[in-house]
């Protein structure tokens, strides 16, 4: 199905759906298109990065398939939020190579990046990567504190620049779709609380149509454990870099110390989301499921348990002959995740809350 084609049917499904007005309360997406009398492309795309595919309106529709309009608004806008994240990444032929295979993609390049720490460290002194390393700078006698860091640096900047431009592009155009309301801090604030705490995914307390027509909170559940999880192992970083550079002490650290207890919280928190997502993707619905997309959806979830798993795998084996192959084999994945953020389904972070902000704003304005 080509980007114009996308456009198309989700015009004809937002404009039945604005006849209808049937589900204008299930959730963000139908108030703000209610808003619109013509829709153009930005506005498709901003209502598209608005749902959460929580699902409840495709179950509720009277114009769904068999009827002969097929309105299948889920899948609609997930094959439009889709071409959203090609069409705003930075640079853009990442997008392109990252779209034609996820699951290849990432996994190659988790691989080929943990291949290449093994090798060239190995191959300098074979002795260093199956030594039982222990004690203060334990890490950095099998990878120099230099190497790991610059590194690591240079490819989150890499992505956080990417993401800041897709951000960026994405905001340039939502802005200037019809909405005349301004992001205050108000409505800035109001944004974030929706996006922290998925409300769109709570189906007016009833709870989204995660696998089929019955309610379920498993995805939003899920969806938190994962992310607060990412966001917990982030936190152990950035206490760790501060225990190294404010406080000069080296990794490894305690147990019991504050790096270790909330990276391995995160961790866990890794597991089980990413576990619990990828469970939900493989059982739902298929009629609402774009199959292309898939690959996509799936490398990015991987990634993020290759991550938590390596890591509580590293914390396991890291006063065995083994912590040197589990340290680059857990470098290599987060460089890889790290890398790939910007070209996966992570970009949704971004372009979701940015348009829960404009929701937000836009919710200021007085009806007409």
């Amino acid at each position: 199905m080509s980007t114009t084609e996308i456009f198309a049917d989700a015009r004809q499904a937002m404009d039945i759906c604005n006849a209808c007005r049937y589900c204008e309360g299930f959730c963000a997406v139908f108030p703000a298109m209610e808003r619109e009398r013509a829709f153009t492309n930005a506005d498709l795309t901003y209502l598209a990065n608005l749902c959460h595919n929580c699902r409840g309106c495709y179950y509720a529709c009277q114009y769904a398939p068999p009827h002969p309009f097929g309105v299948n608004v889920p899948r609609t806008l997930a094959l439009l939020r889709d071409e959203s994240y090609a069409e705003y990444a930075w640079p853009r032929p990442l997008a392109r190579a990252f779209a034609a295979n996820g699951v290849v993609v990432a996994l190659v390049t988790a691989i080929a990046l943990a291949l290449v720490l093994l090798l060239s460290f190995g191959l300098i002194n074979p002795d260093v990567l199956v030594h039982a390393w222990t004690g203060p700078n334990a890490f950095y006698r099998v990878i120099p504190w230099s190497v790991m860091a610059g590194v690591a640096t240079v490819t989150l900047l890499f992505s956080v620049l990417a993401l800041a431009i897709s951000g960026r592009r994405f905001w340039r155009d939502a802005s200037a779709s019809g909405s005349k309301a301004k992001a205050t801090s108000a409505a800035v604030m109001r944004g974030l609380h929706d996006a922290f705490t998925l409300k769109n995914l709570g189906g007016g307390g009833h709870g989204c149509n995660d696998r089929d027509e019955t309610f379920s909170t498993a995805r939003r559940h899920f969806h938190h454990v994962m992310a607060y999880g990412f966001l917990l192992c982030f936190l152990a970083t950035i206490i760790a870099s501060f225990e190294a550079y404010a406080l000069c002490i080296p990794a490894p650290y305690p147990l019991l110390s504050a790096p270790v207890i909330v990276g391995t919280l995160g961790g866990i928190g890794l597991i089980i989301g990413t576990g619990g997502l990828v469970w939900l993707k493989i059982t739902g619905d298929a009629a609402l499921t774009a199959r292309r997309l898939f690959n996509a959806d799936l490398a990015l979830l991987a990634l993020l348990w290759l991550a938590g798993a390596s890591g509580l795998a590293l914390l396991a084996f890291r006063a065995t002959e083994a912590m040197g192959v589990f340290l680059a084999l857990h470098l290599g994945i987060v460089l890889a995740l790290f890398v790939l953020l910007p070209y996966s389904k992570f970009v949704h972070a971004v372009l979701r809350t940015l348009a829960l902000i404009r929701n937000a704003a836009d919710d200021t304005l007085p009806n007409v």
